[in-house]
């Protein structure tokens, strides 16, 4: 296992993050989120032209690793776009594919509501994400079966806590589907993907929150002082920054060992699940408190990383969830 990033990856970030700092700056996601506006399709086709969507062709010869440094860089921006629903979750039943995609499963997971008879589906799936910008939906069935539904569903948009990834419920009503498989073991793997790379974005998320509070806190003063002279909040970055380190290498952990198909890959992923969610959410909110009373208005981002970290919490299973699922894997007695 490799825990550090490779030249590759590096030149991957870089170039990823200058293209969001010129066409998805926090302001502008701020902006959109003020107007009630989602995602933005001239950044996803800005994302597209760059080739991150397409990391996973065999052409390409990338890998899950590739992908968790966009996860990074899109936690760090909170960029409006839909690639975790059509890359990540759909795109590990799939492949990738130039129409947008997601997968019809709750953000917060639950077992199938879909019924198909014969080829028409019928059911609703409530609080998926991507849903509104999706030109196909994989749909998860009762007893584990995956269609493809191009057409022939309904989508209504959900009040999401998360502005930057919203929700919908979608509704099929007698869909066509085509059938992919009938192993549910896909649906277990794309779901064990999505975990393992949240993971990456809530890295991504908790790295910016940190060192959004860091520069504030040097630029800060009271007491003629800089703020971030002063030895107790000192401390309080130091421990997070200690936290960030840990979860970044939980997260790359879980991005190696999903890359390599490692037959620890379950163990990996619900270590950095339950551990990053939790790292994020605390991140988050030393940002908003020590930014004092800016980081509490709506004018300053910090409550935006806020709410990703929350929701990013309960999406694809809570830190509990997870832990409960690692003390199965390693045979931990209740």
């Amino acid at each position: 296992m490799n825990l550090l990033y490779t030249e590759i990856e590096e030149e991957l970030r870089a170039s990823l993050r200058d293209l969001l700092t010129d066409h998805s700056p926090i302001d502008a996601v701020l902006a959109r989120v003020t107007a009630q506006q989602d995602y933005d399709p001239a950044l996803w086709r800005e994302l597209t032209g760059l080739g991150v969507t397409e990391l996973l062709a065999p052409e390409v010869g990338g890998s899950l690793r590739e992908v968790a440094v966009v996860m990074e860089e899109l936690g760090r921006s909170l960029a409006p776009t839909p690639f975790l629903g059509s890359v990540v979750l759909a795109g590990a039943v799939l492949g990738p594919t130039e129409r947008t995609a997601t997968l019809a499963v709750p953000l917060s997971l639950g077992a199938p509501t879909v019924r198909a008879d014969g080829g028409a589906l019928t059911g609703t799936v409530t609080s998926v994400a991507d849903a509104r910008t999706a030109e196909l939906l994989v749909v998860p069935v009762t007893g584990g079966a995956l269609y493809l539904v191009e057409d022939g569903f309904t989508v209504t948009p959900r009040t999401s806590l998360d502005l930057t990834r919203p929700l919908a419920d979608v509704t099929l009503d007698g869909a066509r589907g085509r059938l992919l498989t009938e192993d549910p073991a896909v649906l277990d793997r794309a779901l064990l993907t999505g975990a393992g790379m949240l993971a990456s974005e809530q890295l991504g998320v908790a790295e910016r929150c940190l060192t959004m509070t860091v520069e504030h806190l040097r630029e800060r003063r009271q007491f003629n002082r800089s703020l971030g002279s002063f030895q107790a909040l000192k401390h309080r970055l130091a421990d997070l920054w200690l936290e960030v380190v840990g979860a970044r290498a939980a997260a790359r952990a879980a991005a190696d060992a999903l890359a390599s198909e490692a037959a620890d890959a379950a163990v990996t992923v619900a270590v950095a699940a339950s551990h990053c969610a939790e790292v994020a959410v605390h991140a988050a909110e030393e940002c908003v408190q020590l930014h004092g009373g800016i980081g509490m208005t709506w004018e300053h981002p910090a409550h935006l990383y806020l709410k990703r970290a929350k929701a990013d919490q309960l999406a694809l299973g809570t830190p509990g969830r997870h832990r409960a699922r690692l003390a199965e894997l390693v045979d931990l007695p209740g």
